[in-house]
């Protein structure tokens, strides 16, 4: 699914209109009906108090359709309009007039804290003040008003876009922005829903089709690209009737020092259970017989070293290279990544250790070779690229570091994002039970082993993400969040590959109902 700026889904509404003959008061109609519906299918004529906050432009408009179709069907509503200016939109104006005509009790005009109503526990409030139009943070008595329904402990239903919060800005005031519990958000989520940021706005959503042109969505270059199922199932390449182990690759992992064995056994042990074909690990002598205990299926080399690598010296030319995981940053292994980076034409997954090095020392940064991926959490990236003022500078950062070096970059987080030059691939899998020791590590084995079976630079990245992410689903789905380790994650990489094309439960009741029917 493709995330487009406020910009752009302006120019879609406007393209909508134009091809498909209506005006912008039946879009704005069609859009209200669909909250109106979510709402309806949910309450089925529930009397709980519903209190819908209107602004004064096109989301306010949004609300009053929302209100005038709950009203018309027997619901407990009552609408405030947030009389925030002297200026109304057309469309606001018109659906103002529908309303009143609808019911006795016409909206409420708010124009000070004094108007704030009473709003009970059970109550539910709909935010419609401020959509994704939004040029300046509110203030003033309107941000009293977000702070007194924030505080407020009813369900809050933003439309489209918490009211405060920017669709593709940053954040200016936390203190301005509505909580919302749900948001129903039109045609594609926004980029905000997605930052560490600002997505503590938007506790849940869900995304509504109101008809938007087809060929503008799919011809428009977006601001960014969400990974979930659909994505993830493009990305996957079906395995071969007559292949062999060598058509899946040769994977290289270089990894662990004294006391840090673990990093290489779970990434050696990720790669072969993401389908890499062979996979050698090259460990300091301390790991000989612990590698080789733990994955028999492993070939393992040694360095010269007891407890570090100083020289990683192979007879093979691998089809990809994982390395970094627990590595250390003596002296001889910054020798060795400038040597290994020099000479190899495998593609690179660099991590932990590795691109802690990469930060120390300028020539390695000038030798990462070119396609790599790079996996740092927020530490590394920090010192990878310097600080950063807020999520959007942050992207900003990243984008021109990979630009510039010419590698994709994994940004870490609850939603992981890809950053391929100026492209962002948003990971919708994993959960907080993936924040353990390890996990980072399994990330790196799996990437390098989709890169031995061929996968490319952006595919093995936003590919591996989902993956790694949707196996720690499973696994947390079986044991809780606290539970899960790393190698948990690993051990059901298998379900997530089982997963990746297995019909859910709502399709299944779909064929079903249509078998009965």
């Amino acid at each position: 699914m493709k995330i487009f700026s406020a910009e752009q889904l302006y120019e879609a509404d406007k393209t909508t209109v134009e091809k498909q003959e209506i005006t912008s008061e039946a879009l704005m109609e069609r859009a209200g009906t669909q909250i109106f519906n979510w709402l309806h299918k949910r309450m089925q004529g529930t009397p709980v108090p519903i209190h819908i906050f209107c602004g004064i432009g096109d989301n306010g408009g949004d609300g009053l359709v929302v209100g005038r179709h709950m009203i018309e069907h027997g619901y407990n509503v009552i609408v405030y309009v947030v009389n925030c200016s002297d200026k109304r939109s057309k469309n606001f104006l018109l659906n103002y007039d529908k309303i009143k005509n609808a019911t006795k009790k016409w909206p409420i005009l708010l124009k000070s804290e004094a108007d704030f109503p009473e709003i009970n526990l059970d109550d539910i409030v709909v935010d419609a003040i401020f959509g994704i139009g939004l040029n300046r943070c509110p203030g003033g008595w309107v941000k009293k008003l977000i702070q007194y329904l924030n505080e407020n402990k009813a369900f809050k239903l933003a439309i489209d876009i918490p009211s405060g919060l920017f669709p593709n800005l940053p954040l200016e005031d936390k203190e301005a922005v509505l909580k919302a519990d749900h948001t129903l958000t039109f045609q594609t989520p926004k980029l905000s829903f997605f930052l560490p940021e600002t997505a503590v706005f938007v506790s849940n959503f869900d995304v509504l089709d109101i008809g938007l042109d087809l060929e503008f969505l799919s011809d428009t270059e977006p601001l960014a690209q969400l990974i979930s199922k659909p994505e993830a199932q493009e990305f996957y390449r079906p395995r071969e009737k007559f292949a062999h182990k060598g058509t899946y690759g040769h994977a290289l992992i270089v990894a662990g020092s004294y006391g840090k064995i673990g990093a290489a056994v779970l990434s050696t042990a990720a790669a072969f259970r993401i389908g890499a074909g062979l996979v050698t690990a090259f460990v300091p002598k301390c790991g000989y017989t612990i590698l080789q205990t733990s994955i028999p299926e492993a070939m393992i080399i040694t360095d010269i070293e007891e407890k570090y690598i100083s020289d990683i010296s192979i007879d093979f030319e691998p089809s990809a290279i994982g390395i970094g995981m627990g590595i250390g940053k003596n002296k001889v292994t910054v020798e060795a990544l400038k040597k290994l980076f020099k000479n190899s034409k495998a593609p690179f997954i660099i991590d932990a250790d590795a691109l802690n090095n990469i930060s120390d020392t300028k020539e390695l940064l000038k030798l990462i070779p070119k396609n790599s991926v790079l996996t740092p959490h927020p530490g590394e990236l920090k010192r990878l690229i310097g600080h950063w003022k807020d999520d959007y500078d942050k992207i900003e950062k990243v984008k021109k570091f990979s630009d510039k070096h010419d590698v994709a970059v994994i940004i870490k987080g609850a939603y992981t994002i890809t950053v391929y030059g100026d492209k962002l691939y948003i990971n919708t899998s994993g959960n907080p039970g993936m924040a353990t020791a390890g996990s980072g590590d399994a990330l790196s084995g799996i990437i390098t082993g989709l890169l031995s079976q061929g996968y490319d630079t952006l595919q093995a990245s936003a590919f591996g993400v989902y993956m790694h992410g949707r196996a720690g689903d499973i696994a947390s789905g079986q044991m809780g969040y606290e539970a899960v380790m790393a190698g948990d994650i690993i051990d059901n990489l298998a379900e997530a590959y089982l997963d990746l094309f297995a019909r859910d439960e709502q399709e299944q009741d779909t064929d079903n109902a249509s078998e009965k029917s």
